[in-house]
This record gives C-alpha cells, sequence and structure tokens, in this order.
C-alpha cells in the first residue's frame, strides 16, 4: 500500500524557525527517549519500545543497512526528546503559535480525508553526532489508550495487528528540521515495508507531513561522529550552556559539548484526524473507550483463532513479546557487516 505524503521548503517564515531554536535552548535541558516513561504493570521491566531495539541490533537497520554491537547500537538510538506540548498543557509557552499552525492542519486534512483535525501533541528531539533514529512506526492512539496510560509497545502492536481500527484516532504528523547539522536524512518507506526505502535530507526549515504510525521511518546517522560516542547512562541530559554551546551531562558531569551546527534537532507536530462529528464525539464522551483488560481480551481471542498458546498473563514481558512478534512486522534490509 502506497502512503500519501508532503515536503514543506520552506516550512515557517525566517523568523518563526529561528524561533524554534530559541525555544528549545529556553527549554534548556533534554532528556533521553529510553527515560521518557515506564510501563507500570505490563512488561515493566522492558523499553518502551523494545520492538525498535530489538530490531535495530538483529538487523542493522539504521537506515543505512549498518550494524554495531549492542552497546554502541544503544548509544547511537538513545536520543534526546522533550514534549513541547500534550493536549491542553504547553510546556514550551512559545510553541503556541506552531502548535496552533493553519498550514499543517489544512496538509492533515487533505492527507487523512479528516475534515476535523485538532493539534494535539509537539515534541522535540535532538540528537548528537553518530546518532541515528531506528526504522520504527511512532506511537499511535486509541480511544482509552495512548502514550499516558497504556505500554508504548502495546499501542504500536495493536496498531499493526489490525484489531483495534474501530478506536484508532488518526494521527497525522509532521516532521521539521531546524539548524544546520549534516547528514540525519529522514529516511522512509512510502509503499509499506516491503516497497523499496526513500530519504529526505534533514535540511533548516523544511517538513514532511505524513502518517508516521503507519509508516516505517527513521532517521540516518548524523555526521561528525567522535573516535567514541560518549557514555549516555539513565540519567544524562543535554543541556544548553548559552552562546549556541549544549553540554552532554552525566551526574551533572559534563562529558563532550557540541554548537547547534553540531546537533540535529527536530520538532514533530501531530494532530488528531476525525471524519465526523460523531467520531470526536465519541473521543471528547469516552463512552466507548478502550480498558488494558479489554485490549489482552481481544489480543487473546485473536491468538486463540490463530491456533497459538494463550497470552501468560503472569508472565507480563512474556505477553509484550509474544504480541509484538506476532503482530509488528519490520522492513527487512540485507545488513552490511564492518
Amino acid at each position: 500500500m502506497a502512503y500519501r505524503y508532503s515536503h514543506f521548503d520552506p516550512l515557517l517564515e525566517h523568523d518563526s524557525a529561528e524561533t524554534m531554536l530559541r525555544i528549545a535552548e529556553a527549554f534548556g535541558s533534554f532528556g533521553t527517549y529510553a527515560e521518557e516513561a515506564t510501563s507500570d504493570s505490563l512488561g515493566e521491566s522492558l523499553p518502551q519500545r523494545f520492538d525498535v531495539g530489538l530490531n535495530y541490533v538483529a538487523q542493522g537497520l539504521d537506515g543505512r543497512g549498518n550494524l554495531d554491537s549492542k552497546e554502541i547500537a544503544l548509544k547511537r538510538t538513545n536520543y534526546f526528546r522533550e514534549t513541547y506540548a500534550y493536549g491542553d498543557e504547553l510546556l514550551a509557552p512559545a510553541i503556541e503559535p506552531f502548535f496552533a499552525h493553519q498550514k499543517m492542519q489544512i496538509a492533515a486534512q487533505d492527507l487523512s480525508a479528516c475534515p476535523h483535525v485538532v493539534p494535539a501533541i509537539v515534541y522535540a528531539n535532538i540528537l548528537i553526532p553518530g546518532q541515528e533514529l531506528a526504522i520504527h512506526t511512532d506511537v499511535p492512539e486509541f480511544r482509552g489508550a495512548h502514550r499516558k496510560n497504556t505500554p508504548q509497545w502495546l499501542l504500536v502492536s495493536m496498531l499493526h495487528s489490525g484489531l483495534f481500527d474501530a478506536w484508532r484516532i488518526p494521527i497525522i504528523t509532521c516532521v521539521s528540521w531546524f539548524g544546520s547539522a549534516t547528514g540525519g536524512a529522514f529516511t522512509f518507506y512510502p509503499d509499506g515495508p516491503s516497497g523499496p526505502r526513500t530519504a529526505i535530507p534533514a535540511a533548516h526549515n523544511t517538513a514532511i507531513i505524513l502518517d508516521t504510525d503507519r509508516v516505517f521511518h527513521g532517521v540516518e546517522r548524523v555526521e561528525g561522529e567522535r573516535a567514541a560516542l560518549p557514555a549516555i547512562e539513565a540519567g544524562t541530559r543535554l543541556c544548553f550552556d548559552g552562546d549556541g554551546r549544549w553540554l552532554l551531562k552525566n551526574a551533572g558531569t559534563a562529558v563532550a559539548d557540541y554548537h547547534w551546527d553540531q546537533l540535529r534537532y527536530s520538532i514533530s507536530w501531530k494532530g488528531y484526524g476525525f471524519a465526523s462529528d460523531a467520531a470526536r464525539g465519541l473521543w471528547e464522551s469516552h463512552s466507548d473507550d478502550l480498558t488494558l483488560d479489554r485490549i489482552i481480551g481481544i489480543f487473546e481471542g485473536e491468538l486463540r483463532s490463530r491456533g497459538q498458546d494463550p497470552l501468560s498473563r503472569s508472565d507480563p514481558d512474556n505477553v509484550a513479546k509474544v504480541l509484538v512478534n506476532t503482530f509488528v512486522k519490520f522492513p527487512q534490509a540485507r545488513v552490511k557487516r564492518h
């Protein structure tokens, strides 16, 4: 299946694009994606997107077919993220004009064929030299099940299974880039996981808008890698130090420093799409929300229909692995060993 997308060049007026850099500076400090959230009751010992990590290590799907050791792979893919806006919560007040930008809403309406698009989330990613973003699909949302109350790997399994389409909230994502880092192209599979891969440079003040919940995509390696990637441990943060300089800190101690032109900085805008007033009303009223028990029950029914063993709820990590391995099918690529 082919998926439509649009490319913006430029996305914003010059001064507005520069403001996007200032917002990151004012935010001041970015934590790692691996620490964004936890799964409190299901698969709790596993990273939120263990599906992506396992696939990356197994196949080297970094967008270029490279294969690293597990230790290096973890450093390469544990990039930095902070949320600027989520629903009514503006964590970076200066992002409000971007959050409500008509250009993205109109494009989202066209791509999704949904007349109602509600701005929902804005978050920023920063990758240091040598890092990349493994091939993946984004975290979807369903009525009653979203990234604040449901493990991210479970949400991804729900979408790829096709069992929960009646509850799915279509999300259109605009990924935009700011700054002058080299490398870090956006790579994706617009014709589906069995189709060819394409790439778009992450040039300053440009963007792509598409359904990243369904389209597999990633980020090619940011150039300028040093002899060895610095340690990125629990609690590592990337902190703005003034005059275009950022410090990588472990336990409060600077272990590396970077300038803006070395960092790949992207901002993702996400809008919920609703095909009708009735669909939006169901979402707002919470009258037909999914619960975790209902979700697992639906999965169990599907596994039984396939003749597979039932899920062992006493082993939450096994539940996670069974669902991901059964329903999430990544693109296949040849691995270049070096």
